[in-house]
């Protein structure tokens, strides 16, 4: 009979199996082209309802991507496609500040402080919160906090296996809570209006879309993930791992990133400047940041260069301190890194980019969104019901797709604009995805950072595997899921907006049967 391991292990060789995202957009690229020939060859049309208030009613054609004029725009539109990208600019952007702060070492200095200054009672939501927060780092958190989580229930007299357990749960299942914007925001943000501009051209999505509601959900989070661990998991591992504790680097709380004081308290006393100016530029009337812009208030159209400043300033002033940085090419430098580390996303976006703007251009993303809107108009399915199951499709999605951006470029195209017509918000669609995205992150062995995890938990109990990590994080899954998906409907039943400019309805879709 196959066992959980077997079963697991499987998944994971015939998702190892899969080609490259980027070449899964190639393939994705190909089939729009191959696609919108053979719909324009059969004639298939669809009637756009006017969403304007307009009488008139837009006959939609697919059009052909290998005739004369197809080939013309693809080839005529490629630079155009990549370097008009939403989520490219933004991401870069955002980066080279977070990366800064990161490879000066101020990101993981201030997690190490928090994190060794906790009182033992509260050691579980703490770290169970600075895994959810350290998204601010994006990747940073999986590489500092479970070594110090593990050391820290060690001097405890815990097991360290409840230590990682905690914080990859914060860490990779809250990935996209967060107390204040990260850079998956604007990520994200950008992929929305890519997708919403399929039914509305000029659509706008803030970065902070979905901030309010990302923020109660990091704090909720943080206390269902506490008693998770203490009702199901560290009684379960209590006296796994105990074993292997004579292991030097795990004999105290120090971990390999040294935390220097003076650093830390120049680098934070630069960030509570920066936070003031900031204050002062958004509330002091006619300052710069105060009053609206051309969709939003003014302070959230510029969330990204924001973002880039709060982290470029303490990261610059913690690396010159400590010593880190030495003269102002090793900033430069710095950034080069981030960017170095970076090609991936940059190639993905690439293919990304000219696979969503060739559907986009065939039409066949609008009249596949106008066909599934008017299916789930016919239904009369409310919203909740409609958010459920986007969620369960995305949960299902991330067990085959590991990749965040990734998976949400091949969503977003489709879904975003398909519930707009029936009246859903981007922004609650792009919320919606990123609560199926992050609670099963934990379980897919999919996700690019479980080998990390694997090694980390095998130095406590050489015979673990895949499929013990799974068995160890699905209590968090499943709690997580349901309390995630519980709080956003409860949301939607208040009526509350999800950030500032996170609307939850769209007002020009297509009226519902009564």
């Amino acid at each position: 009979m196959l066992n959980a391991t077997d079963f697991l292990n499987s998944v994971e060789r015939i998702g190892n199996r899969l080609p490259h995202p980027a070449t899964l957009f190639i393939v994705a690229f190909a089939l729009v082209i191959v696609f919108s020939a053979i719909v324009s060859g059969l004639g298939w049309s669809v009637t756009k309802p006017p969403l304007d208030g307009s009488a008139e009613a837009d006959i939609i054609v697919a059009n052909n991507l290998l005739a004369a004029d197809g080939v013309w725009w693809i080839l005529s539109h490629l630079v155009e496609n990549f370097i008009s990208f939403p989520p490219l600019g933004i991401v870069l952007v955002g980066m080279l500040g977070i990366g800064v702060a990161e490879r000066s070492g101020f990101i993981p200095a201030l997690l190490t402080r928090l994190a060794t200054t906790v009182p033992a009672q509260f050691l579980t939501p703490a770290v169970m919160f600075l895994g959810i927060v350290s998204s601010v780092g994006l990747d940073a958190g999986y590489v500092v906090l479970p070594p110090i989580a593990a050391a820290l229930y060690i001097a405890a007299g815990r097991s360290p296996l409840a230590g990682i357990a905690v914080s990859f749960a914060g860490i990779s299942a809250g990935f996209s809570a967060n107390v204040i914007i990260t850079a998956v925001d604007p990520l994200l943000a950008g992929f929305t209006q890519a997708g919403a501009q399929f039914v509305d051209g000029t659509y706008q999505v803030a970065a902070t879309a979905n901030w309010w509601f990302m923020a109660v959900s990091a704090i909720l989070l943080t206390f269902v993930g506490w008693i998770v661990s203490a009702r199901f998991v560290e009684p379960r591992l209590a006296q796994q791992g105990t074993a292997n504790l004579g292991d030097d680097e795990f004999a105290t709380p120090n971990t390999a990133v040294e935390v220097e004081g003076r650093g830390l308290r120049n680098a934070m006393f630069a960030l509570g400047l920066m936070t003031i100016a900031i204050a002062a530029g958004v509330f002091i009337p006619d300052a710069p940041l105060s009053g609206d812009g051309v969709r939003f208030a003014r302070w959230i159209e510029v969330t990204v260069p924001l973002i880039f400043l709060l982290f470029f300033v303490p990261g610059v002033v913690y690396g010159f301190t400590t010593g880190r940085f030495k003269r102002e090419r090793d900033v430069a430098n710095a950034m080069g890194d981030t960017i170095s580390a970076l090609g991936p996303y940059i190639v993905l976006a690439f293919f990304a980019a000219q696979f969503i703007e060739a559907f986009k251009y065939s039409r066949l993303g609008e009249m596949l969104a106008i066909t599934g809107g008017n299916f789930l108009v016919e239904l009369g399915l409310p919203t909740s019901a409609l958010m459920v199951g986007f969620i369960l499709i995305v949960m299902l999605g991330n067990l085959l797709i590991g990749s965040a951006s990734a998976k949400y470029a091949f969503f977003a195209p489709v879904f975003v604009p398909m519930l707009m017509y029936v009246g859903v918000s981007p922004e609650l669609t792009q919320a919606a995805y990123r609560i199926g995205d992050s609670t099963t992150n934990i379980i897919t062995p999919l996700n690019p950072y479980m080998v990390i995890i694997v090694a980390l938990v095998q130095r406590f109990r050489p015979e673990a595997g895949v499929g013990s990590i799974v068995a160890m994080m699905l209590p968090y899954t499943v709690a997580f899921a349901i309390v995630w998906i519980s709080l956003l409907l409860l949301w939607l039943s208040i009526d509350l907006p999800l950030g500032p400019g996170g609307p939850l309805s769209y007002e020009s879709a297509v009226p519902r049967p009564p």
